[in-house]
């Protein structure tokens, strides 16, 4: 079994920086999610989804999509602990990632993503490219999709907010 925080661990000195290097908060038995806002090198928001004990993570650099329609760039980055879900504060200059970091907004999401009858797995999801997911956060509800596109040797991911039942009612 591969260790997916590997990465993460490699681009951080835990003797410097406040960031987790661990440890799991699970506060529901849904999955959840992590927007947050960080102030680097340049400003950029921080897309994270719990999958399999850890987030998955995604740059936007402008920001969650906030209309129908509306995508966003979402740039693959490395697997995260579970800690990071609740971590807010500065990384330290000299540091990876160095800037100000302060939760956005936060909640639990569904999966929407089905194959015949039966859900499909984020880990398929994943690797098909396309999350179909419904946030509950403060700020953000209801439908959005991740979908993979061709990036050369680095894949790309556009975030854009999905049409929900409500909308179609309004239709």
């Amino acid at each position: 079994m591969t260790d997916s925080l590997k990465a993460y661990r490699a681009k951080r000195d835990f003797n410097v920086t406040t960031e987790p290097a661990g440890g799991q908060t699970r506060a529901s038995d849904r999955p959840i999610f992590v927007i947050q806002r960080h102030d680097a090198s340049t400003l950029h928001y921080d897309f994270r989804l719990e999958v399999d004990g850890v987030l998955k993570s995604w740059a936007v650099p402008k920001g969650p999509p906030d209309e129908l329609g509306e995508r966003r760039l979402a740039v693959p980055t490395e697997d995260h602990p579970m800690g990071y879900a609740n971590f807010e504060g500065r990384i330290p200059k000299g540091q990876y990632g160095a800037g100000k970091v302060e939760i956005w907004d936060s909640g639990t999401y569904r999966n929407l993503r089905e194959t015949g009858d039966e859900p499909a797995s984020m880990n398929e999801a994943l690797d098909e490219g396309k999350v179909e997911i419904f946030l509950e956060g403060r700020r953000l509800h209801g439908p959005y999709a991740l979908i993979r596109t061709a990036g050369g040797d680095e894949p790309r991911w556009l975030w854009l907010q999905m049409k929900s039942d409500e909308d179609n009612e309004k239709s």
